[in-house]
């Protein structure tokens, strides 16, 4: 299925607790907002951040409010220039000031050369643009956002907290680390040991931990079998794994428990409408319910939320963990 830009797909996921106290009304968040609407690069700017319209709608409202959901989209312009054409053109300024002076620039002129080079040049250069997805769900808590890197993280975060006073969002952490789960999940003897709604799937990465730091991945390959308990006993921990919450979502889950590749399942969004403006409400809805599901299924798995000043509980080592499920009933792999 095709979804157009300004439709809400979240292929990536990374949860945020926000703190208690914190509910304005969507009013008060548009406003909040509205100071901070995106402006496209001016022509010696490299780098512009601001607020668009989720629905790509011009001069439209910033803040969707959706099923209970806020809905946010975070635009972010960048224009870069290949460092070897600066300092071509900075050594080029240099040549000329000692051919015309016989005095040789040091370092403190030469770096206002690359500065002014940099200047120059960005007038020329193409615009990236790049737009995150934000989704705060007032009811748990939660904020949620598609930016897959920590460095989009830290300027959408940066650009909430500018946004919004008293906003304090922290990391979603869990009683067991997703890697002590995903440890367990692959060391157990038969489906009946997986979490309640969740099925492994095929695909996996194990790593260790040592100075090779070796790693082996498997890809479209049944995962419950010796050869994957041998690598887990030898010291090598899951960091990512692929799984399937009630055959509607599958997704891919990381060590840090971000949730990349996320896809909705055939049928999911079959009853939607095909009206634009009721399509953008139906996705909303439908894609929140269903990633709803996902994090309350997968944060039991791993035990619960961890609250802040707990001590996360026990969490047994790849070793004792592959020993444990070797010993329990059942056939082996």
């Amino acid at each position: 299925m095709f979804f157009p830009e300004t439709r809400f797909v979240f292929k990536n996921l990374t949860l945020y607790r926000i703190a208690p106290g914190w509910s304005p009304t969507p009013d008060a968040m548009e406003k909040a907002l509205d100071g901070a609407r995106f402006v496209p690069c001016s022509a010696t700017q490299d780098k512009s951040v601001g607020w668009v319209e989720p629905r790509g709608e011009a001069h439209g409202p910033l803040v969707e409010a959706v099923a209970g959901q806020r809905i946010l989209k975070l635009q972010i312009e960048s224009k870069a220039v290949p460092g070897a054409v600066v300092r071509r053109k900075a050594q080029e300024a240099a040549d000329h000031i000692e051919a015309t002076t016989g005095r040789k620039p040091g370092k403190k002129e030469v770096k206002g050369l690359r500065e002014d080079a940099l200047l120059s040049l960005l007038p020329q250069a193409f615009a990236r643009q790049q737009s995150h997805w934000v989704w705060i769900d007032p009811e748990r808590g939660w904020l949620a956002t598609d930016a897959s890197s920590q460095g989009k993280l830290d300027v959408l975060i940066t650009a909430l907290v500018r946004a919004f006073d008293g906003f304090a969002p922290t990391l979603f952490n869990t009683q067991m680390t997703p890697q002590a789960a995903m440890t367990q999940w692959l060391s157990a003897a038969d489906a009946e040991q997986w979490p309640e709604g969740l099925a492994v799937e095929r695909d996996c990465e194990l790593r260790s931990s040592d100075e090779e730091r070796s790693v082996v991945r498997f890809t479209r390959h049944h995962l419950f079998n010796d050869e994957v308990r041998r690598h887990i006993s030898e010291g090598k921990l899951p960091t990512r794994l692929a799984l399937n919450w009630e055959g509607r979502v599958g997704f891919t889950l990381t060590e840090s428990m971000a949730l990349k590749k996320i896809q909705f399942l055939e049928g999911v969004f079959d009853e939607q409408t095909s009206k634009e403006e009721e399509t953008f409400d139906s996705n909303v809805a439908i894609g929140t319910g269903e990633l709803r599901g996902v994090l309350d299924a997968l944060i039991a798995a791993l035990g619960g939320e961890l609250q802040p000043g707990q001590v996360p509980g026990h969490e047994p080592t790849a070793t004792a963990t592959a020993s444990a499920g070797a010993d329990a009933d059942g056939p082996p792999f």
